[in-house]
């Protein structure tokens, strides 16, 4: 029986990346690093991405070291029962070596660069009239259960609600690790066929929703020329009581060149 063996390039990364870590680790207890958010939190997800592959490497090169000594044991015994026993092991050894090299081929992968950058979700009620709003809803509670089980945080960005339990538009954002890796599939328009609670006849009703997922945008400088502005104020819409019709509450600015509009 023949020993497995590491590829000499795979055995060659695990190492680059064990150097790597161990740097990561000096770095993030340099205090200088700790007065730097943001080159904190770029270290801190580099050790994050790095941690089960070393894991992965320890574990990998302790299966190995443990299949050499069963064939070292088989070859010094002759006692059948022993032989026996240390034969299973080895054949164990070896499917469990190669899980490891699979699992380490697979997390040296280079990693999509938005997979861990922030999502905002934008959900929208689509054909089906108020049973919409509520799919829509509901859409937005499972997604809000999916961050409390995964530990991410959600923020409301807008919300525009219908009849009660209803939305007709939210958009949220989503911190945490991978959520954009995670979320970005979730795109799309959603369909359901239900009997609502709306429904007093007990038909079914084919109900959509459309999902947006896009990732956070990273902050930039940016340099506005005031005389690309274009600011109007007028009066807003809504409940707000009598002064809501008398003055101009509300504000839009149009930048000109790209006719975006923010109100």
């Amino acid at each position: 029986m023949k020993s497995p063996t590491l590829d000499p390039r795979l055995d060659q990364r695990l190492r680059e990346a064990q150097d790597r870590f161990a740097a990561l680790d000096r770095a993030l207890s340099d205090p200088a690093v700790h007065g730097r958010p943001d080159k904190l939190r770029q270290l801190g997800q580099e050790r994050a991405h790095l941690e089960p592959v070393v894991a992965t490497g320890v574990e990998l090169r302790a299966a190995l070291s443990e299949h050499r000594q069963t064939l070292e044991l088989l070859e010094e015994t002759d006692d059948a029962e022993m032989r026996g026993m240390a034969e299973e092991e080895a054949e164990a050894l070896e499917g469990r070596i190669e899980r490891l090299q699979g699992r380490v081929r697979e997390l040296l992968i280079p990693k999509d660069p938005l997979e861990d950058r922030a999502a905002v979700v934008e959900i929208r009620a689509g054909t089906g009239g108020d049973e919409a709003g509520l799919f829509a809803a509901d859409l937005m509670r499972m997604y809000q259960r999916l961050a409390e089980r995964l530990g991410w945080s959600i923020e409301v960005l807008s919300l525009s609600e219908g009849i009660p339990g209803a939305l007709k538009e939210v958009i949220f954002l989503v911190r945490g690790r991978g959520a954009f890796g995670r979320l970005r599939y979730e795109s799309g328009v959603h369909r359901v066929q239900r009997v609502p609670a709306t429904e007093s006849q007990g038909r079914i009703h084919t109900s959509a929703a459309t999902v947006a997922v896009l990732p956070e945008a990273e902050e930039v400088d940016l340099q506005i020329d005031p005389n690309d502005l274009r600011i109007d104020v007028f009066r807003s819409s809504g409940p707000g009581g009598q002064s809501v019709n008398t003055t101009d509450s509300a504000v839009r600015i149009t930048q000109v060149p790209t006719g975006l509009v923010v109100s």
